[in-house]
């Protein structure tokens, strides 16, 4: 089965084919990067419009690049939370219109279940094991049953991951997009120039969840505070410390997860799980079987939402015309992340 997957849940209006729900026939990612970068941030209006303006182009490039036609294609697929709203909007009901039009089955799809299932389009992993979603709005260490049946164990307080790289590169006037110029500039830096403190949170309801807002405040407000003396305040110094917090904090409570669980496979999705150095510690630790995706698949994109449409659709499930977006999901803070039938 062929399944054309759209995505336009923030600031990539995406477009892939997928076959059987591993073989990407074609992966098309249009980005607004030059549209939002002087504003150090996404403009959910202005994303709104690239993708209105965008999506009939990409689609078709995708059916170029895979070398179909509409009439080769066995079902679409379209996001549908959570994200920007208008950006949502645009390629469900694109997906919808599209799907109604040739009479093809249509399955919406939850994003981030998408990023937990790009790594599998790659790789043959099996079930369960321990996710690790990390991304601009989201950080979340959970157990995956299944491709659409997600436990959270533990996810932040506060800000994200990503949302924190990006606070940290626009208060510094670093550019845009934050969590990439940050990891570059890191490399370049001693990570031993500031010793920021790690967030305490008390309580079994808490053994997994992050905090990342006293980290932010301590980078932008107490830099003084914590900076060792004998190290120059460089933009590399600063981007290494700080980006070795963040990844540490983040790994603590995977790392307590993996004990607790007995789970030794790992999982990572999102934009966060390129990060070089996320990447290079966990390469570590062979003790942990830790699988990533492609660079190419850790962005939103569409070939996972495909990817993943196809079980749906092996299923026997696709959704009703009258499925809506929705800015956020159920079930957020912890328990289950499932994709309800529509």
């Amino acid at each position: 089965m062929k399944i054309l997957g759209i995505e336009t849940s923030c600031d990539e209006t995406a477009c892939a084919i997928v076959e059987d729900g591993k073989t990407i026939l074609s992966n098309v990612i249009a980005t607004q990067i030059p549209f939002h970068k002087i504003y150090n941030g996404v403009v959910p209006e202005i994303a709104s419009r690239k993708h209105a303006e965008w999506i009939m182009p990409v689609v078709k490039e995708a059916l170029k690049e895979a070398d179909l036609s509409l009439d080769n294609i066995d079902a679409i697929a379209a996001t549908n939370k959570p994200g920007l709203m208008g950006a949502l909007l645009v390629g469900l009901t694109f997906g919808k219109t599209l799907a109604w039009a040739t009479r093809k089955p249509f399955i919406a799809i939850n994003h981030m279940l998408g990023h937990m299932y790009a790594a599998h389009l790659e790789n043959d992993i099996s079930y369960p094991y321990l996710g690790l979603l990390v991304s601009g709005g989201h950080s979340i260490i959970c157990r995956v049953n299944n491709f659409d049946d997600i436990e959270i164990l533990g996810t932040t307080i506060d800000d994200a991951i990503g949302e924190a790289f990006d606070k940290v590169a626009k208060f510094y006037s670093l550019g845009y997009p934050g969590g990439v110029i940050i990891d570059k500039l890191a490399q370049n830096g001693n990570s031993k120039a500031a010793e920021f403190p790690l967030p305490i949170l008390r309580g079994e309801n808490h053994q997994y969840d992050m905090s990342y807002s006293g980290l932010k405040t301590a980078v932008i407000n107490q830099l003084d505070q914590f900076w060792k003396e004998g190290y120059p305040k460089t933009n590399e110094n600063i981007a290494a410390a700080f980006q070795e917090t963040a990844i540490k904090i983040l790994l603590s409570r995977l790392f307590r997860a993996v004990e607790d669980t007995g789970l030794k496979t790992v999982v990572a999705g999102g934009g966060v799980a390129a990060n070089s150095r996320l990447r290079s510690i966990l390469a570590k630790h062979t003790e942990i079987n830790c699988i990533f995706p492609p660079l190419k698949l850790c962005t939103d994109n569409g070939a996972m939402i495909a990817g993943i449409a196809y079980h749906y659709l092996k299923r026997g499930e696709t959704s009703s015309w009258t499925t809506t977006a929705s800015p956020r999901i159920q079930a957020f803070k912890r328990g289950l992340l499932r994709q309800h039938k529509p």
